[in-house]
């Protein structure tokens, strides 16, 4: 049997020893406010066990691990249909490329990317009555925790200096797949982007995602075909252009967001997630990608 809060104990314990080279993300305003030596992690095995360590209680700015969780709502509302307006290929490129979109007609090349996060915001922005109320019912029904909520200080930073994805938006809209206002969809966007969750919470919004579509109180909200897709795409997909590192690294399911934070997980056995504000290059938590490695080498549990 393995000691799961000694192993998380050792790890954050030899990587708080790591000189941190990583640097806060600081193009949105909001989040150069994050002291960056936060580090926590969060175990929560699918047999109901929790172990924590560290700063895993503190809120974090989820970011685009809420890209996750919008397109498992969307593939809820619209199923395969919204594979014809966003393709499930790795980009190589990153989060906010915007050439790719161009070169393959406005068709994003998966929905982790911003450009294709923005076009699944469109789908729910169509098969919502209440948007941003209904997404962050169905954010608190998966982690059964009405304590979850948005950060208006965040959404409004992002809007103040999100260039890039207005410029994603008109793009989608010149190529005709954007069917709603530019502003009414990246305002739903950039709020989705600012849902403050902790590590726990973290690990028991994508508890579905190792339950084959089952939430912690096995409530079915996805069918099993579904979460095998969104898990492959997360693998493939979940870390922009550092996916291939992260599948070789670590070899789960995952998402990172450039709040630090990072959730990862390995089918009916657990979830885990990470948060330490300082980004490597790619936009991924440096001491967090390090810490799933060594979580996954030491254990040996992963998908390989």
């Amino acid at each position: 049997m393995l000691d799961y809060q000694a192993i998380l104990e050792e790890i954050h314990e030899s990587l708080k020893k790591v000189e941190n080279t990583g640097e806060v993300a600081s193009y949105i305003p909001e989040l150069a406010n994050v002291p960056k030596d936060k580090f926590g992690i969060h175990l929560h095995l699918i047999t109901g066990e929790n172990y924590s360590v560290g700063d895993a209680s503190e809120k974090l700015s989820i970011q685009s691990i809420s890209k996750v969780l919008s397109l498992a709502k969307a593939f809820q509302l619209v199923g395969n249909d919204l594979l014809e307006r966003v393709d499930v290929e790795p980009s190589g490129h990153p989060f906010n490329q915007l050439s790719l979109l161009e070169l393959e007609d406005g068709i994003p090349r998966n929905p982790l990317i911003n450009s294709g996060a923005i076009v699944i915001a469109d789908i729910l922005l169509s098969h919502l009555k209440n948007p941003k109320e209904d997404f962050l019912n169905f954010v608190r029904e998966l982690a059964h925790d009405e304590t979850i909520s948005y950060s208006e200080k965040v959404a409004e930073s992002e809007r103040l200096t999100g260039f890039n994805n207005y410029a994603a938006a008109n793009l989608l809209k010149a190529y005709g797949n954007l069917h709603n206002d530019v502003e009414d969809v990246l305002e739903f966007y950039f709020h989705q982007c600012s849902i403050m969750m902790d590590c726990r919470q973290l690990t028991n919004a994508f508890f579905v995602f190792a339950n084959r579509g089952k939430c912690l109180k096995h409530i079915q909200h996805l069918t099993a075909s579904q979460v095998k897709r969104i898990n492959a795409i997360m693998l493939t997909c979940g870390f922009y252009d550092e996916a291939g590192e992260f599948a070789f690294e670590v070899g789960l399911p995952g998402k990172s967001g450039v709040g630090g934070g990072i959730v990862a997980l390995l089918p009916h056995c657990f979830t885990i997630a990470t948060w330490a504000p300082a980004l490597n290059p790619k936009g991924n938590s440096y001491l967090g990608m390090q810490a799933l490695e060594q979580f996954t080498t030491k254990t040996k549990l992963s998908i390989f």
